[in-house]
């Protein structure tokens, strides 16, 4: 497995990969009609773009196929984490994470799915609150996580 950072070329394929993690895998922990207002069919490829530019953006790739991805901004939120269904349990969000984490100063934030909480607290998250997500009208259940024993290299102090 290779970890790369992120290249615009990645967005189609990395919106699938979310789409099909959330409705996949996430789904076990949420409603249909929760997955299907948090991850809709069509993505807006140009916003999912920019925000992946405009974070320290990296994926996995295994062979031709992008496994995973991730990002986080410069001030310590890890926005998405993601692994494709077929890549479940093998070690690419873990290393995804610890590429991530060391690539900011400071505490990390994130807000965790019910589905992933148990993989943030295993890596020494502490949940601040549980907290409902809003998204047309329907609820989400998830969970602010913070981090804040760490390394101190840092990405965005090039």
């Amino acid at each position: 497995m290779l970890i790369r950072e992120y290249l615009p070329s990645d967005c189609m394929e990395i919106t699938e990969l979310f789409y099909n993690t959330v409705h996949i895998v996430n789904s076990k922990d949420y409603t249909k009609e929760q997955v299907n207002v948090w991850a809709p069919g069509q993505a807006d490829l140009e916003n999912w773009n920019q925000s992946l530019q405009d974070h320290y953006s990296i994926v996995a790739v295994e062979g031709e196929t992008i496994v995973g991805f991730g990002d986080i901004d410069n001030t310590g939120y890890l926005d998405r984490l993601y692994v494709h269904a077929d890549y479940q349990r093998k070690g690419i969000a873990t290393a995804l994470c610890n590429q991530l984490e060391q690539a900011v100063q400071g505490k990390i934030v994130t807000h965790a799915s019910i589905t992933a909480r148990p993989f943030f607290e295993n890596r020494g998250y502490k949940v601040i609150k549980e907290q409902q997500v809003e998204r047309q009208g329907i609820y989400l259940t998830n969970f602010v996580m913070e981090k804040t024993d760490k390394g101190v290299h840092s990405y965005y102090g090039k």
